[in-house]
């Protein structure tokens, strides 16, 4: 099949796994996350599963090698279907910029939509932009703005080094996947599992029915408590957000300075 404007071929349907590349007929219809987690799959968990535990392994291995001499990096989030004309690319692309100038590596999903916005503002202001990607059954492919990227089959380790990099998140409109990324790292911060570093909404008028909810039913049902609320701080202003993680690492250096 050829693109009847310059008669080359048409880009290929195309999916990553790791260091291989999938295209047309040999892209299969589920994902490792799809294989490991189904229990329609419960057959092969005594003869495969070993293996997975294998793959899982040098997942880490490389997201660990490849992340380990960043430079401070703060994470961001956002909806992958965003239009570049939408406000939240906009405010994406210059909180990228205003990291980088800060001094800090941005990190996102790799993916279109405000992930691409993010990683362009760092990059064309001379920062480092790093793209995680995942393998799915759609929206694939690392954006061009990404300087260092890595493709991981599971979420999970994925997940884990979005958090084990960051000094803080920034979240910007987006859907399920983005709600699952802000919730997760709310509750490393209020269980303790993670040193406390700032989660921050961006997009006030998206957020703010969110918000309106966690304080009238879940803090008014005792579900949360004030404390647990005071861990999201939501601005739509990118100098203060940038403000918010450098005051907020500045405590925290001298919190472990040595007595």
């Amino acid at each position: 099949m050829t693109d009847s404007t310059n008669g080359r071929p048409r880009p290929a349907p195309e999916r990553h796994r790791g260091a291989v590349t999938l295209r047309r007929d040999s892209i299969p219809p589920s994902t490792a996350d799809q294989k490991l987690l189904d229990s329609p799959h419960r057959g092969e968990w005594k003869t495969k599963d070993a293996w997975r535990a294998l793959r899982i392994l040098s997942e880490f291995v490389e997201g660990f090698d490849t992340l380990a001499d960043l430079p401070p990096a703060v994470s961001v989030f956002g909806s992958a279907r965003s239009t570049a004309d939408s406000y939240e690319c906009e405010l994406a692309e210059n909180l990228g910029a205003a990291l980088a100038e800060a001094g800090y590596a941005v990190i996102t999903g790799g993916g279109p939509g405000v992930m691409e916005a993010a990683n362009r503002g760092a990059t064309e202001a001379g920062g480092m932009s790093v793209g995680l990607g995942i393998e799915l059954p759609f929206e694939q492919g690392l954006n061009d703005w990404v300087d260092v990227g890595i493709d991981f089959r599971y979420f999970f380790v994925r997940k884990t080094m979005f958090v084990k990099y960051a000094q803080a998140f920034v979240v910007l409109p987006g859907g399920f996947g983005t709600l699952d990324e802000l919730f997760e790292a709310i509750t490393l911060v209020q269980t303790k599992k993670v040193t406390r570093f700032p989660v921050i909404l961006m997009g006030a008028d998206y957020w703010g029915g969110l918000l309106d909810w966690m304080k009238t039913r879940m803090l008014g049902e005792g579900k949360i408590s004030t404390m647990d609320l005071d861990l999201i701080h939501l601005t739509d202003d990118v100098a203060e957000a940038v403000r918010i993680i450098i005051d907020a690492e500045a405590v925290l250096a001298e919190t472990n300075e040595p007595r």
